[in-house]
């Protein structure tokens, strides 16, 4: 693969990262330097016969001097600034917020790297390595969802990932009433209901036989502003990122047509309301444009179960009604690789344990994975397209987000084709260009995702040990704040997890014992919060560092009362105050999975902890 010695049977992750005090900090250096050579190098031996543009006696003069002089001001303001001012991502025991953490050093350097040739991956011509390496990495992608001939690219981040995906089932779904039009007898005999019903296998062997009324077949579909409104509703879980409203209204499908799906418990998409609204819509003659199910939701990291939806789909199918589905996994997608094999194959259930032991997946043999979460990932290859985000699981730096299709044809239902960017047919091995929603894109994301996926295989051996240390992290953290409790003068406060959880996302309460007003629930966690982030003080200075969220009716419904009841608020208290606060952790560290290493910065949580409801209860 790419010339590339097979990666080592035993990675260590602890030679991936810069470190939490910089211990790897001169591997860093080091390995900059030589890339950094590297490039000065390649920029004096093209055409080295040639005349330099900047002579020494221009560099000597007063006016050179004076303005680097200035650079290095800007730049040491540019320093303190952001040294002063950003979050300690890198802090393995202290940060416990955000979906960030430290990124793989070999992306950072491939970055560092890349970045200096200034690729632009829009274009073969501006950029052959990296486009090339943009291609490699949208098939590692397919790859990893189990797509046997699918596709995939690098977006800027999942947002416009999820709105690629919309913007498939948007034009996939009206293409068979355009060949009504122009290509009547691919469909002849089909009523509306039948074409806006056709599984999106069916399309495509159907847009094969249209060969080349293609484009005028798309110009009267969706992208020629025919039958939008036609085409369904768009159904999501309550769970919804808010890019799927934003996709809506963008692609012209109509927030109207997003309908909230109920979660359950678990804030898990609830399958039989999922039936029951696609029974209510379709009973109406209401197409169900598509479906889509969240694999780690971002307040709760929750996975749908997916292979249910698969399950309901088929069921539907049998009745004439299809949906198309599309998985937004930007936050859980890498997670897929704690079930593959080396030989990428996904692990039997029962082998599971045996194997995570061989490839030392996790520190202690416990049940960190359920079997409905292993369930829904096995079913990931069922749909159309999946979200997923290198910036996140990845462990890449910004801005890398990631998109795989399940049949590489459906690209011809998006494409756009500019001949001044790339001709339409050219033999060259990337045309992302026509296929994408975004034009300029840096190369140097495309290098870094790259470098990425060949230090840590995207399976068992590589990248699913990188999610197992964050999966076994989270257990450990869930399990720490299940029994903590601190006195407060008088006070007492309880701490209470939300969810055991599907993924690494943790989530709490904090309650003043006898206290049951949810008003005053939600604002004592507020103030934690408030003290516990960038609100108050210096982020460098910070001890323990969270985020927040709140859980409103408006969105989820009813799916928090028996967790709000089991904080002994009532039901009347709930539907008047209509939400509760949560303090939120995306536990990504690649270090805390290790007894040692958390148990050595317990003590010095909980006495930060202490500090801040100390502060509060001050007030």
């Amino acid at each position: 693969m790419d010339g590339l010695k097979p990666a080592p049977k035993d990675l260590d992750l602890n030679a991936l990262f810069i470190g939490d005090k910089a211990e790897n900090g001169q591997l860093y250096k080091d390995l900059l330097n030589e890339l950094v050579d590297e490039h000065l190098g390649w920029r004096k031996n093209y055409i080295p016969q040639d005349k330099g543009m900047i002579s020494p006696e221009q560099q000597s003069q007063p006016n050179f001097k004076a303005t680097v002089n200035r650079m290095k001001d800007v730049l040491d303001e540019l320093s303190q600034r952001i040294r002063t001012e950003s979050v300690p991502w890198h802090s393995a025991g202290r940060y416990w917020g955000h979906m960030n953490s430290e990124t793989l050093m070999p992306s950072i350097l491939a970055y560092n790297y890349a970045m200096l040739w200034n690729g632009n991956n829009v274009a073969y011509e501006s950029s052959p390595a990296t486009s090339q390496m943009e291609e490699e990495v949208g098939h590692d992608l397919a790859e990893l969802m189990g797509y046997k001939n699918g596709w995939g690219h690098i977006v800027a981040d999942g947002s416009l990932a999820n709105l690629e995906g919309l913007w498939y089932a948007r034009n996939i779904k009206s293409l068979p009433l355009a060949m009504k039009e122009i290509t009547p007898e691919l469909v002849a005999g089909k009523s509306d209901w039948e074409l806006l019903n056709l599984p999106t296998s069916e399309i495509m062997d159907l847009l094969e036989k249209a060969g080349t009324k293609l484009d005028e077949i798309k110009s009267k579909s969706a992208r020629g502003g025919e039958h939008l409104r036609e085409l369904g509703k768009w159904l999501v879980p309550q769970t919804k990122h808010y890019s799927w409203l934003k996709a809506a209204d963008i692609i012209g499908i109509g927030l109207d047509q997003v309908v909230p799906v109920p979660v359950d418990d678990n804030y898990r998409m609830d399958i039989n309301a999922l039936e029951d609204i696609i029974n209510k819509l379709t009973a109406d003659k209401t197409p169900i444009l598509g479906v889509v199910g969240v694999a780690g939701s971002t307040e709760e990291g929750a996975v749908d179960n997916i292979d249910k939806i698969v399950e309901l789909r088929k069921k539907f199918a049998a009745k004439g009604v299809y949906f198309y589905l599309h998985v937004d996994a930007a936050y859980g997608g890498y997670a897929r690789a704690i079930f593959l094999d080396e030989d990428n194959k996904f692990i039997p259930y029962e082998d599971l344990k045996d194997v995570h032991e061989k490839y030392g997946v996790f520190t202690e043999k416990k049940d960190y994975i359920k079997r409905d979460v292993y369930e829904a990932y096995k079913a990931f290859d069922e749909a159309e397209s999946i979200t997923i985000d290198p910036h996140k699981m990845g462990y890449v730096p910004y801005a890398a987000g990631g998109i795989a299709i399940k049949d590489i044809r459906m690209r011809d239902t998006i494409s756009y084709f500019a001949t001044y960017v790339f001709e339409k047919g050219a033999d060259i091995p990337a045309l992302l260009g026509a296929y994408i929603l975004e034009g300029s894109k840096a190369g140097a994301t495309a290098a870094a995702v790259w470098a990425a996926h060949r230090v840590l295989p995207l399976n068992v051996s590589g990248y699913g040990k990188l999610i197992g240390a964050s999966m076994e992290g989270a257990n450990r953290y869930y399990n720490f704040l299940s029994n903590l409790e601190f006195k407060v003068g008088e006070h007492t406060i309880e701490v209470h997890p939300l969810t055991n959880p599907d993924f690494n996302m943790v989530d709490y309460v904090l309650t003043e014992k006898g206290n049951h007003s949810l008003k005053d629930i939600n604002d004592l966690n507020h103030k934690m919060y408030e003290e516990a982030s960038y609100v108050k003080g210096s982020l460098y200075g910070k001890e323990y560092i969270v985020s927040h969220t709140d859980f409103a009716q408006s969105d989820y419904g009813d799916s928090p009362l028996n967790f709000v009841k089991s904080l002994g608020v009532s039901e009347e208290d709930w539907n008047d105050v209509k939400k509760v606060t949560i303090i939120r952790a995306s536990v990504m560290t690649p270090y805390m999975n290790k007894a040692e290493n958390f148990n050595y910065f317990t003590p010095k949580i909980k006495l930060a902890m202490q500090h801040d409801l100390e502060a509060i209860f001050e007030k």
